[in-house]
Order: structure tokens, then sequence, then C-alpha cells
């Protein structure tokens, strides 16, 4: 009850949405870490990053490919988007987000094993965070453009600041931060992959429509640069592993680009951005603590770090 004896009002449905899609992009950052665990080691084990790539993707769109058509709103949601590329109300451009995806899939096989994830997840921050306010101003979302106001840049900058914290005595290396180029353009590349994958959710109405857009342009794209790879360098040196586990990157992946498809038209995309790598930094702390590789070593300024990203989404959530 308010002072003046009514009942406050409950909260709006897009504030509510809102913030559920905040905690939905949180939970499937932290599968992205987990995925990147996979993936790293996944390259580590066939001696090459983009095999073990086009194995994630690939895997992926095979259980997109039974999925999809066999649920009524799977086939809606192919007509919708077939409707929707003749009438142009959705662009051939905007079903590319895939290739954005494929390439950060493939950066995570050929630099995780080399940089850890540590700095590899400095390096997709970085350009994820300047790049989904580029992508929020400009509009290309479904949520139109958005404005840079004073938090959402606080929380981009604070989120920057909290990664470099956890993870500031990993980066000394000069050769290692030359590699990290790689994953760096992945997080630019993952912001306009989110804002024109909700743009393909909302013309499709349904965001396993996208996500098998996703997959097929972005396995497309694997394969292309493997059959490259082998004629000039010649086939991987590694070998399938048997453990199962190393097979799940795809369905992480699944899951990943679905839900954020789905709630890039309630967040933006930075603020979606934001509460992934938040998800992806405390997943990240997670798996040091519980599953350690000789890399692990998660001390007080890790934890401290984890935490200001936590913050950083609020900051930036604030209207």
């Amino acid at each position: 009850m308010s002072a003046t004896g009514t009942t406050a009002a409950p909260p709006t449905l897009p504030t509510t949405r809102r913030i559920a899609g905040v905690g939905l992009a949180t939970a499937s950052g932290v599968a992205v870490a987990v995925q990147s665990r996979i993936n790293g080691e996944l390259g580590v084990r066939l001696a090459d990053g983009i095999a073990a790539a086009v194995v994630s993707f690939g895997l992926g769109l095979v259980i997109l490919l039974v999925l999809v058509p066999a649920t009524p709103g799977g086939r809606r949601g192919l007509v919708a988007l077939r409707t929707a590329l003749r009438d142009g109300s959705l662009r051939p451009w905007q079903c590319l987000g895939g290739v954005c995806g494929a390439f950060l899939v493939a950066t995570q096989g050929l630099t995780i094993g080399t940089l850890g994830v540590a700095v590899f997840t400095v390096a997709v921050v970085a350009g994820q965070s300047g790049s989904s306010l580029l992508v929020d101003r400009a509009g290309i979302g479904p949520t139109g453009r958005q404005p840079v106001t004073p938090n959402r840049l606080v929380g981009a900058a604070l989120t920057v600041l909290a990664v470099v914290l956890a993870v500031g005595d990993r980066l000394g290396d000069p050769a290692a931060l030359a590699l990290a180029l790689l994953p760096l353009g992945a997080g630019v590349g993952i912001a306009w992959q989110q804002a024109v994958n909700g743009r393909v959710r909302a013309a499709a109405d349904s965001a396993m429509t996208a996500t098998v857009v996703n997959f097929t342009v972005g396995t497309a794209a694997l394969l292309l640069t493997l059959v490259v790879e082998v004629a000039v360098r010649g086939r991987p040196a590694g070998s399938l592993p048997n453990e199962f586990w190393l097979y799940l990157g795809g369905p992480i992946g699944i899951v990943f680009i679905a839900l954020a498809a789905a709630i890039v038209r309630f967040t933006g995309v930075l603020l979606l951005g934001l509460a992934t790598i938040a998800g992806q930094i405390v997943g990240a702390v997670l798996l040091d603590l519980l599953l350690p590789t000789s890399a692990s070593h998660p001390g007080p300024t890790t934890l401290l770090g984890a935490a200001l990203t936590l913050v950083a989404v609020l900051v930036a959530a604030l209207r």
C-alpha cells in the first residue's frame, strides 16, 4: 500500500520482461563460458581450431534441421521467414549473423589453448562492449535506435574494467595479446550478430527459426574455410576424441543463440551483451574453482572483477 492508501501499481510488462531477459542472458553467458572451455579443448585434440568449429557448428545444425521442421512453430517460422525475405521486410544481409558466430567459435578453438579462457574473455568483452553501443545507436537491432546514455557508457566501461581486473595478471605476454586480436574481432561481431538475429526472430516470429538460419550460415562459412585450409595446409593432425562432452559445444550454442534472438527485443543489444558478459565471468570463475586446469588460479581480484561485472549490468539497466 502507498502512503495515500492505494495499492502500488505492478511493474509494467516491458520492465518485467526486461528484467527476465537480463536473467536469461546472464545464464546464457555461463553457458558460453562452458562452451569456450569445450571448444578450446576440442581444438587442442584436433590440432585445428577451424575443424573444431566445424564439428561444433555442424552438430548444432544437424540437431536444428531435425527439430525445427518437426514442430508446428518451426514450420510456421520458416514460412514467415521466406515471406519476409520475398516482400523485403527482412534483408538478406540481416540473415548473415551466423558468420560472426562461426568466427567466435573458430577463435575459441584457435586461441584458447594458447591464451587461456581469461585473456580470451578480456578480448571478447572489449570488442563486444564498444560494438554494442554503436550497434544500438545505429538501430540495427529490433528495438531500433537506442540512445547512448551516461548509464550505458558507464556500464560498458565498468564491464571492461572489471574483466581486466579479474584477469590482469594474465596480460603481460605481448605475443598472447597479439593473438588476442582474433577474439577481439569476434567480440565486435557478437553485437552485430545479436542485433540481426533479433531481426530474423521478429520477422519469423520464432527464435528457433532465427537459430537455424544462424547455424546454417555459420556452418557454410566454416566448411568453406576448412576446405581452403585443407587445400593449403593439409588435413588436421589430430583425431576426434572419445569423450562425449567435447561434442556439446554445438547444443550449448543452440541455447545461447535462441535465447539471444528471443530476448534482444526486450533488452537492447548493449544490455544483452553486458548481461551475457556477466554470466561469462561468473561461469569462468566457477569453472576454475570446480573444474580447475593447470592455468586456473582464481584469486581475490578475480572474484572482485566478477562482482564488478554484475554491478556494471545493473548500472547499464537503469533508466
